[in-house]
């Protein structure tokens, strides 16, 4: 070994080597978090597109980033977990180096700038996730120096490989694992930024008293508001009201006779408009907090399999499959309950078609 550099590796070995590595780390309960990379494009959506554009913009940084392309496009970043101010990873090379990024919290005046601009303009989870948002907000989070991203001088990088350089093609393999990462949990941006993203949504913070009875907001009343349709007076009863009682003529035995199977005849109509008006999918109300019970009840009704929900969560199967056997409420963290609230605000119409599956 010459300078201290390691002999060339295979990449179908170290693949193989890192592994037997993630493996071990598994059944010590280490939750691995791998980057997979379909195709050349690294990001495909609007959060991970910005998060390699605003990267790539800087000279600090664009002469090295296109080193790491090739580690995480073939999956070389076994492992990429975003934390509150950083970024802990593991990527294979001739071994498997350990990589922490950190990252300066977004300060109170910045923050508090993009919440005014965005006020009154990001209308539901879904929008603000899908980056479905106007010119406005979409150029007050992306600005490059008012933004939510960091600015070179907020990021410290470090890698344990043999590599003078700070940023290492395996650092830069994680810096563009991130853009990959927000593709399917762009709310981890605002966790890496020490923001809370639910500040943004309109809906959730500027209902006027007023109006409580008719907010504008999207997604099932009874998981965002924490009740229970079947307790809220149908609006058909309203359209029936009691019938008028006539006065106006004496009541005989034949008008008695005749009135009785009438008496009947709204209070069927009754029932069955009020049963049509129940919700096609029965509600789970989370309001004290998410268990498993409600993660397979919803999983069933939306007709999916544990590795379409995980897809649909933009988690790994395996920590889907670990919720789903815990007794009691789950202790999760912040984006997994962002995750898991945003599934629960949809119907199986939107999450087949996040998944591009075809409902019928």
């Amino acid at each position: 070994m010459a300078y201290g550099w390691s002999p060339y590796v295979p990449v179908a070995q170290r693949r193989a080597k890192a592994k037997k590595q993630m493996d071990k780390l598994r059944k010590k309960g280490k939750n691995i978090q791998p980057i997979e990379v379909a195709g050349r494009k690294i990001a495909k959506t609007f959060w991970g597109n910005a998060w390699c554009t605003h990267l790539e913009k800087f000279s600090d940084f664009s002469n090295r980033l296109p080193r790491g392309r090739t580690y995480v496009r073939n999956g070389s970043v076994c492992h990429l977990e975003i934390q509150k101010g950083k970024i802990v990873a593991k990527v294979s090379g001739s071994d498997i180096y350990d990589i922490n990024i950190s990252i300066t919290p977004l300060s109170k005046t910045r923050w508090q700038t993009i919440k005014k601009t965005c006020a009154g303009e990001v209308g539901s989870i879904l929008e603000l996730l899908q980056g479905k948002l106007s010119d406005n907000v979409m150029t007050a989070v992306t600005n490059p120096t008012s933004g939510l991203f960091p600015q070179p001088k907020d990021i410290k990088l470090n890698c344990d490989c043999p590599d003078w350089a700070t940023m290492c093609k395996h650092v830069a393999a994680v810096l563009y694992g991130i853009g990959a990462r927000l593709d399917h949990s762009p709310e981890l941006l605002f966790l890496l930024r020490g923001v809370d993203h639910m500040d943004l949504i309109d809906a959730e913070v500027k209902i006027p008293k007023s109006t409580r009875k008719k907010p504008q907001v999207s997604g099932d009343l009874s998981d965002i508001f924490g009740i229970d349709l079947d307790e809220v007076p149908s609006p058909l009863k309203k359209e029936a009201p009691a019938p008028v009682k006539k006065a106006t003529k004496p009541k005989t035995a034949k008008s008695i006779a005749t009135k009785k199977p009438v008496n009947k005849t709204p209070a069927a109509k009754k029932t069955s408009q009020t049963s049509a008006q129940k919700p096609s999918v029965p509600v789970i109300n989370i309001a004290r907090g998410i268990r498993a019970s409600h993660i397979k009840k919803l999983r069933k009704l939306f007709d999916l399999t544990d590795l379409e929900f995980a897809k649909l969560l933009g988690k790994p199967v395996n920590t889907v499959r670990n919720w789903e056997t815990k007794q009691g409420i789950l202790n999760l963290r912040a984006s997994s309950q962002t995750a898991l609230e945003v599934v629960f605000n949809m119907n199986k119409e939107e999450a087949w078609e996040r998944l591009g599956k075809s409902y019928q």
